[in-house]
């Protein structure tokens, strides 16, 4: 163990595996998370301790590390009489893995200032599966000394953390990845549907194509999982909807339209309007097939 202590605020699956990986890498870890159940789950399960509110997990922490939904999900946990604001102890240093817009981070930065705090936004790309095998992307936004502070801290479940500037260039670094994720799933749909219908075997056209330039993470992992209608695999599109709805924000307040972000946004909508809101987001392909039914 070291002298450095850490809290995580949220525990659902991406927290979880993420605090789970500080105390096993010997980083004294407290827990909190809104369901009681799930941080005395995490216990049994890490070690660690638990807490009943933000300000009681943070109270002791060097660094606080946040997990949850949404922008309104973080200003729940991090302001009140019972928030991570509340509790921090001056110097400490405050990272939100949350995807949230870059108008919050910038928010947050200043009420971590404001306390003699310190903050950095740190959104991660890998899913469910990435945080449980320790090897998620992080981008962050923030000071260049408390990124080099935390970083180590943080390759306790990364294989990648890279700073991309000053507060709000790490969400807005997320943002570009959502919208390639969503362009790379919009072509891999159209191509499955070519394929099926051409009469091409979708696991042979995979592993053919793989390893040429038109391979991708999506390609080897999700490619025959689509053509089989299997969409069960961590990330909901409810919540890239909610990703993309950032992405588009952003872009307006620069003058920016992204007409296929736009379009894969509506597609995913029409799919939570007919209750799959909790299918990964490569059921994508299967907005497609309802337009080809049209």
């Amino acid at each position: 163990m070291t002298t450095l202590k850490t809290a995580f605020i949220g525990l659902g699956v991406m927290g979880a595996p993420m605090a789970g990986h500080l105390q096993a890498k010997g980083f004294p870890t407290t827990v909190y998370n809104r369901s009681a159940e799930k941080a005395e789950q995490w216990v049994k399960q890490y070690g660690g301790a638990m807490a009943l509110t933000p300000k009681e997990a943070v109270s002791e922490a060097d660094i606080i590390f946040m997990c949850v939904g949404n922008d309104n999900d973080v200003r729940s946990v991090v302001y009140g009489a019972d928030g991570i604001i509340a509790g921090m102890k001056e110097g400490a240093l405050l990272v939100d893995h949350t995807t949230t817009s870059a108008t919050l981070a910038l928010e947050l930065a200043g009420a971590c200032d404001a306390i003699g705090a310190r903050f950095i936004d740190a959104p991660v790309s890998g899913g469910q599966v990435g945080a449980e095998k320790g090897a998620l992307t992080i981008m962050c936004g923030g000071l260049e000394a408390d990124f080099e502070e935390a970083k180590p801290v943080m390759m306790s479940y990364a294989k990648s953390v890279s700073l991309l500037g000053e507060h709000g260039q790490g969400q807005r670094c997320k943002m570009v990845n959502q919208i390639c994720i969503a362009g790379i799933l919009q072509g891999l749909s159209e191509a499955i549907l070519l394929a099926e219908k051409s009469g091409l075997d979708v696991a042979q056209v995979v592993e053919t194509l793989k390893h040429g330039a038109a391979g991708s993470w999506q390609m080897e992992n999700r490619a025959k999982t689509m053509a089989k209608g299997e969409f069960n695999f961590g990330f909901a599109l409810d919540w890239m909807r909610k990703d993309l709805a950032i992405c588009l924000s952003e872009a307006e307040r620069h003058g920016l339209t992204l007409p296929l972000a736009e379009a894969t946004n509506e597609r995913y909508a029409k799919l939570h309007e007919k209750g799959m809101g909790r299918m990964d987001t490569s059921s994508l392909i299967e907005a497609l097939r309802l337009e080809q039914k049209g």
